[in-house]
C-alpha cells in the first residue's frame, strides 16, 4: 500500500532528522546559541549543506510522476512509466536519506561533548513540534479531495513534505532557538536579577572585573592565587566569562564570608563587557590587552577597543581604579582619558614598572617597582617574558588591597601555569608538550614561538593556525607562518584549507617544506610529531586546537 510505503520512507527520514538535528543543535551550542554567529557559522562552512541542497530541490521531481504505486490494485495506480520512475525516486531518496542518518550517527567524539541542558531540551521540545507538524500535514495530505471529491495519492506530496523536514533540519534548529529567544530571555533575566540582589546584599565584597583580548584568564587565576594568600576570595571557574556564566557563579558560589569577587568578562560583540558590568557592578577592573581578536562579530579594532573600555568607563562611574596594561600601544592611547588609571607593564612610564626581566626553560625572574620607587625581585615556575605583563597586573592589584609586595614573592613563586595555556607537560620518552591550546591569537603566538625558543631541543609545532580574525586572518596567519619557520625545526600543521595560509608563510619564508607536514587531524599531527628522529630532547608546542564546530 501507498501508506505503507510512505510510512517506511517517514520512519527513515524521522531517524535522519533526530541525529542530525543533535548534531546541529551541537554546533549551535558551541557557537553559544547565538543565532547571528551560528548563522555566519553556516555560511562559512557552507560546503556542509550543498548535499541537503541538492536533495531538497531535487525530490520535487516527484511532483511530476503519479505517485509510487506498489500493487494497489486501484485504477490511477496501474504501472505506468511516470510510476515506475516515482518509484526509482523515493527508493534512491530513502537510500540517501539512510545514508545521512549514518553519517550522522551519534558515537563521535568531541573535544566538547554536547550537554542536554535545560535550555537545550526546551529547543529540543519545540523543534520536535515543528517536525510533528510537517509530519502531520505530510499524513493529512496523502488523501486529498479533488475534481468530482474522488480520494487519491497527490503528487507524491507526502514523501516531499517529509523530505523537506529532514533537508531544512539545519534551519528549523536555529528557527527552534529563534522561536524560544522570549522565553530564554524571560528565564536568564529572573536567574540574572537573582544574582543581582545577592550581590547588592553583600555591599562590603569587592568586586573586580578582568577583560582583555587575551591574558584575561591568566589574570583572573595569578590574581585570585595572590589575592587568596590574605583574603576569602571567589573567581568565576574555567572560562564562565558571559552573562549566565557569571550568573551562575554568583548564585552558586558566592557566600556572605568571601572578601573579594574576580568577574572575568569575555566579549564577542559590541556592549557585551556593559552587559556583564550591569550584572557584576564591579568597584575595580583589569583590562590586560587589546587586540584584533573575534574581529569577524566586533567588525573593527576600534569595536574591540570601545567594548573593553566599558569596563573602565563602569569602574570610572563607580569611583574604583582601572588597571591597564601599559605595554599594549591601543591601551596607552586611551589612558589619559581614565585619571582613575593605574598603569602597568615593562615599558617607560608605567607606575608599576617590570624591569631586569631573565628567562629561561625553568622559569622566569623579573624585578617590580612600586609607583613610591620601592622594588621587589620576584620569580615563577611561569615561562616566557609575557608572563611578566599578567604577574604585574596582579601584584599591582594586591599591593593595592593592602598586602606588601615582599609577601607576595612566595604566592607568585607557587602560581602555576593555567592549564592550556604555555602549560609544561613532561609526557617521558623523552618528549616535552607546551600545551598552548586555548583560543590562539597573533600576540600569543608570537610568545609561543619565543617561549619554545628557550629550549635547547629538536623544536615541533602543531598547529590549526589562528580563526575568528575576520579579514586579517589569512594575513596574520600567513605572518605567524614566516615567524614559525624561524624558531622552528619541524612543523605540522593540522587541517588543509584552514592552515593554506601558515604554509605560505613558511614557504616564503624560505623553510625547508620536507620538514612541513599538513595532518588530517589532531591525533594524526601528534603520531607524526613524535615520529620525527632526533637525538635531541623534542619539545612540541601545541599552540591552539579548534573546537568541534572548526
Amino acid at each position: 500500500m501507498n501508506l505503507i510505503i510512505w510510512l517506511a520512507f517517514a520512519a527513515i527520514a524521522l531517524l535522519a532528522i533526530v541525529f542530525l538535528g543533535l548534531r546541529e543543535f551541537h554546533m549551535l551550542q558551541l557557537n553559544g546559541y547565538k543565532t547571528p554567529e551560528h548563522s555566519w557559522w553556516m555560511k562559512k562552512n557552507f560546503k556542509r549543506y550543498i548535499p541537503l541542497i541538492l536533495l531538497f530541490i531535487g525530490q520535487f521531481a516527484l511532483l511530476a510522476f503519479r505517485p509510487v504505486n506498489r500493487g494497489s490494485g486501484l485504477p490511477y495506480f496501474r504501472n505506468s512509466e511516470g510510476m515506475a520512475i516515482s518509484a526509482v525516486l523515493t527508493d534512491t531518496l530513502a537510500v540517501l536519506n539512510l545514508f545521512i542518518a549514518w553519517f550522522n550517527k551519534p558515537g563521535k567524539k568531541f573535544k566538547k561533548p554536547f550537554k542536554y541542558t535545560a535550555r537545550v531540551k526546551r529547543m529540543l521540545v519545540t523543534f520536535f513540534i515543528l517536525i510533528a507538524a510537517a509530519f502531520v500535514g505530510a499524513f493529512f495530505s496523502t488523501k486529498i479531495v479533488v475534481l468530482g471529491g474522488s480520494r487519491r495519492f497527490f503528487n507524491n506530496l507526502p514523501f516531499v513534505i517529509v523530505g523537506s523536514a529532514l533537508y531544512l533540519t539545519p534551519i528549523l534548529v536555529p528557527l527552534s532557538n529563534l522561536i524560544n529567544k522570549p522565553i530564554e530571555t524571560a528565564i536568564n533575566n529572573w536567574y540574572i536579577n537573582d544574582a543581582k540582589k545577592k550581590l547588592a546584599a553583600m555591599p562590603d565584597l569587592h568586586k573586580v572585573g578582568i577583560t582583555g583580548s587575551y591574558g584575561k584568564t591568566s589574570m583572573k587565576f595569578y590574581l585570585s592565587e595572590l589575592l587568596s594568600s590574605q583574603y576569602e576570595t571567589l573567581k568565576t571557574p574555567e572560562s564562565f566569562n558571559t552573562p549566565m556564566g557569571v550568573t551562575i557563579t554568583v548564585r552558586r558560589d558566592l557566600k556572605p564570608t568571601h572578601e573579594y569577587f574576580i568577574c572575568e568578562m569575555g566579549a564577542r560583540r559590541v556592549h557585551e563587557i556593559k552587559e556583564l558590568c550591569g550584572i557584576a557592578n564591579p568597584h575595580d577592573g583589569i583590562i590586560t590587552s587589546v587586540g584584533p581578536q573575534h574581529l569577524e562579530t566586533f567588525g573593527s579594532i576600534e569595536n574591540v577597543v570601545n567594548t573593553k573600555f566599558e569596563l573602565a568607563d563602569c569602574v570610572k562611574k563607580n569611583g574604583g581604579k582601572i588597571y591597564l596594561n601599559y605595554d599594549n600601544e591601543l591601551i596607552r592611547a586611551k589612558v589619559s582619558e581614565y585619571p582613575n588609571a593605574v598603569t602597568y607593564g615593562t615599558s617607560e612610564g608605567s607606575m608599576w614598572r617590570g624591569s631586569d626581566v631573565s628567562v629561561s626553560d625553568r622559569g622566569t625572574e623579573f624585578t617590580v617597582t612600586a609607583p613610591d620607587g620601592k622594588s621587589c625581585r620576584f620569580g615563577t615556575k611561569l615561562l616566557g617574558e609575557h608572563s611578566v605583563q599578567n604577574l604585574l597586573g596582579a601584584i599591582a592589584y594586591a599591593c593595592g588591597t593592602g598586602i606588601p609586595m615582599e609577601k607576595l614573592v612566595l604566592p607568585v613563586k607557587r602560581i602555576a601555569a593555567v592549564p592550556h595555556r604555555l602549560q609544561l607537560l613532561d609526557k617521558g620518552g623523552g618528549v616535552t608538550y607546551i600545551d598552548d591550546a586555548y583560543n590562539s591569537n597573533p600576540s600569543g603566538c608570537r610568545a609561543a614561538l619565543a617561549v619554545l625558543g628557550l629550549f635547547d631541543a629538536c623544536r615541533i609545532l602543531v598547529t590549526p593556525g589562528m580563526v575568528e580574525l575576520g579579514a586579517k586572518q589569512a594575513e596574520l596567519n600567513f605572518e605567524f607562518g614566516q615567524e614559525a619557520a624561524k624558531a622552528c625545526d619541524y612543523i605540522v600543521l593540522v587541517g588543509k584549507a584552514q592552515t593554506q595560509p601558515i604554509y605560505d608563510g613558511i614557504k616564503d619564508a624560505g623553510f625547508d617544506m620536507e620538514k612541513v607536514y599538513v595532518a588530517d587531524g589532531l591525533n594524526d599531527a601528534l603520531a607524526k610529531a613524535n615520529s620525527y628522529p632526533t637525538d635531541k630532547k623534542k619539545v612540541v608546542l601545541l599552540e591552539n586546537d579548534l573546537p568541534d564546530n572548526y
